[in-house]
Parts: C-alpha cells; sequence; structure tokens
C-alpha cells in the first residue's frame, strides 16, 4: 500500500481512535526470567481442575456455550446468588470495558480512585470520556466525600478496588457500604484480590442495586492465562451488559475451568496461605534492605526504593538479574515498585538480586 493510500485509511479512522498510536512488535517475555511483574499466582492447577481442561480440549470442535450458561449457574450456586445476578467474562478485564460501553457517551465522565488500575485510562479515552481520579487520603482511607461531591459529582459511575491495585490496601466494607448507600450511581467494585482480604462486600449485593461488584480467577486460582472473570450486580443491569457481550465471548477450556475450580475452591487454601506467608516474609526483608514498603492484603507488596534511585532504574538493574518487577505511571510512585508474590525460590532470588544490587551500589560510592 503506498504511503498516500495509507494516509488516506488512517485519516478514516475516528477521531478517538486517530489518538491510538501502532503498537510495535517486540521480543516476548525471557522464559528464564523470575516474573514477578504481573501479580499472577504462579502454582500449577489442582489435579481435578487440570483434568477438567484436558477434557474440554475433546469438545474443540463445537462452539462454546453462548451467555456461559453453566459457568453462571455454577458461580451462582457458590456465592449464593441467583443465575441472573451474574455475568461472565474472558477475564474481568472484558467486563470492565463493557460497562465503559454501556454507561459512557462522548464527553461522559467516570471517577476513579487513585492510584488505581491503570488500564482505565486507555477505555476511557476509547468512548472519548474524562477518567476522573480522586485522590486517596494518607491513611489510603475512602474519600467518600470526595466521590459523591466535587468533580466526581457528574461521574457517570465510581470505580474503586478493594484490595487496590497498585497499593495493596484495604478498606472495610462498612466504608464501601456507606458509599453505596449515600450514591444513586453505579459503584463498580473490583475483587480481583479479596482472596487474600479479610472481607469481601459481596454480602451488599442484595441490599443495593447500584452496587456492581467485579471478581477474577487470574490471582488466587491460578487462572490468569485461561481468562476466566465474573460480575455479580442487579439483575437488570446484569442483563443488559450480558446483551453487549460478543458471541461465544469464552472458550470451551475456560468454562470447564471455570466451573471445576467453584468445585474445588478449598483445593487452593495451602496456595493462599503460602503466597500470605511470603508476602509478609519478603516485607520484612525489604524493610530491613532500606525498602519502605505498604502493608498488603493482595499478592503483591508495593515498595518505595531507597533514596537515590528511582522505580524505573531498579526495574532496569532487577532485569538485568533476570528479575522482572513492576513500575507505575502515577504521579506520587515515581520511586516505587511492585513486586508480584511468587514460590519461596523465586523470591528468594528476588532478594538475592536486590542485595547484590544495593552491595553493588554501595561498592561504588564509597569508591568516589
Amino acid at each position: 500500500m503506498s504511503d498516500t493510500k495509507l494516509q488516506r485509511v488512517l485519516s478514516s479512522l475516528s477521531e478517538v481512535y486517530r489518538q491510538l498510536n501502532p503498537l510495535p512488535s517486540g521480543p516476548g517475555p525471557d522464559a528464564d526470567c523470575v516474573k514477578l511483574n504481573t501479580n499472577e499466582n504462579p502454582f500449577a492447577l489442582p489435579a481435578a481442575v487440570m483434568q477438567s481442561a484436558v477434557a474440554a480440549l475433546e469438545r474443540q470442535y463445537l462452539y462454546p456455550e453462548d451467555d456461559n450458561v453453566s459457568l453462571r449457574e455454577a458461580a451462582a450456586a457458590s456465592y449464593n446468588l441467583s443465575p441472573d445476578q451474574v455475568i461472565a467474562g474472558n477475564g474481568s478485564s472484558e467486563l470492565l470495558s463493557l460497562l465503559y460501553r454501556a454507561f459512557l457517551d462522548p464527553g461522559d465522565s467516570v471517577a476513579m480512585l487513585s492510584p488505581g488500575f491503570a488500564y482505565n485510562h486507555k477505555l476511557a479515552l476509547l468512548q472519548d470520556a474524562r477518567l476522573l481520579e480522586i485522590r486517596s487520603g494518607e491513611s489510603c482511607s475512602l474519600p467518600i466525600h470526595k466521590l459523591l461531591f466535587g468533580p466526581a459529582k457528574e461521574a457517570k459511575f465510581i470505580l474503586l478496588a478493594n484490595p487496590n491495585n497498585p497499593t495493596g490496601t484495604f478498606v472495610p466494607i462498612a466504608d464501601i457500604e456507606s458509599l453505596v448507600a449515600q450514591s444513586d450511581r453505579l459503584i463498580v467494585l473490583d475483587e480481583a484480590y479479596v482472596d487474600f482480604a479479610p472481607d469481601s462486600a459481596l454480602r451488599l449485593i442484595d441490599r443495593y442495586s447500584n452496587l456492581l461488584i467485579l471478581r477474577t480467577f487470574s490471582k488466587s486460582y491460578a487462572a490468569a492465562g485461561i481468562r476466566v472473570g465474573f460480575g455479580f450486580g442487579h439483575p437488570e443491569v446484569i442483563g443488559r451488559l450480558r446483551n453487549l457481550q460478543n458471541m461465544f465471548n469464552m472458550n470451551v477450556i475456560a468454562h470447564a475451568v471455570g466451573v471445576s475450580i467453584l468445585a474445588h475452591r478449598t483445593a487452593y487454601e495451602e496456595n493462599r496461605r503460602h503466597i500470605e506467608f511470603e508476602r509478609e516474609r519478603v516485607r520484612f526483608a525489604l524493610s530491613q534492605l532500606g525498602f519502605s514498603v505498604t502493608p498488603s492484603h493482595a499478592n503483591f507488596l508495593l515498595a518505595r526504593v531507597p533514596s537515590g534511585r528511582d522505580g524505573a532504574w531498579w526495574q532496569t538493574y532487577l532485569k538485568q538479574k533476570k528479575i522482572l518487577v513492576a513500575v507505575l505511571p502515577d504521579e506520587g510512585l515515581e520511586d516505587c515498585i511492585r513486586v508480584s508474590i511468587g514460590t519461596k525460590s523465586q523470591m528468594d532470588a528476588f532478594l538475592e538480586a536486590v542485595d547484590e544490587i544495593l552491595g553493588a551500589e554501595s561498592s561504588t560510592r564509597s569508591a568516589v
């Protein structure tokens, strides 16, 4: 295609989509790296869940069940809801994108507690909407007044995550209920990390028609690559969102694994306890090494690095040692890294790399 033709094609894009740069092609992740940058759960599926995945491959020639009926019924039974209160998706990220499409027209706004999930910036851009970031207080308490009034007053819906990503902090459910009770807008509560937390807002679903809860099997259930997510809410809202979904939005393996996980949730308790133990062990070790670590109720830690370097510097030098961690785009978190909690050997490798980097830095300063 000539340049002239290409420019004509690109000019036909909508104004919103012209703002998106083409994604560059790049190398895949190094398989030798310890991957602690995307909050995955590194453990194998329980044997019964794995068997369900293998058995599903025998039905690969069939389309998956439309509207995810069996999976929604299984989730409803597990969480004491009715099937019409449940939507199943290709990860909770698909369900989040449906909310943007369903509720936002160009020029509308949505409010998000900040720092929060960076993907929301892109979703807002695609709807030509404004994302209003409402800062938490110093104590990470829920700023209810800011979310109800001020710039957020006209937001079509409010996004919260509990526990929050990237901080790992947890807000008492009583505070969540206070916000939901006082608001007449939709409150979207992302509980992706709730299995590592002390409480859940699921019991509020039948009390408040303006609450929608998102869940995922990517974190505590070690199924990030299979893509299983849920939304729980009022049947009227859930039914309209289901009507927006693509046909056959989930594959037969995701259906089978999702149903099996729901039937074997107790099989994950040992892995959850391991992650919580390692999280506290690594938090203490990093604190001893000069990091300031936020107490976490998730499967990751947000750590402010020792003075003199920023998070990007630490990410680069850890990557040289085959350790991948995340840095955050949020204002005020430039000096932080986020570290997923993996197996004991993975966390030992991370701490060893940190110790080596600190040792090299100390030697360099002494030589100057």
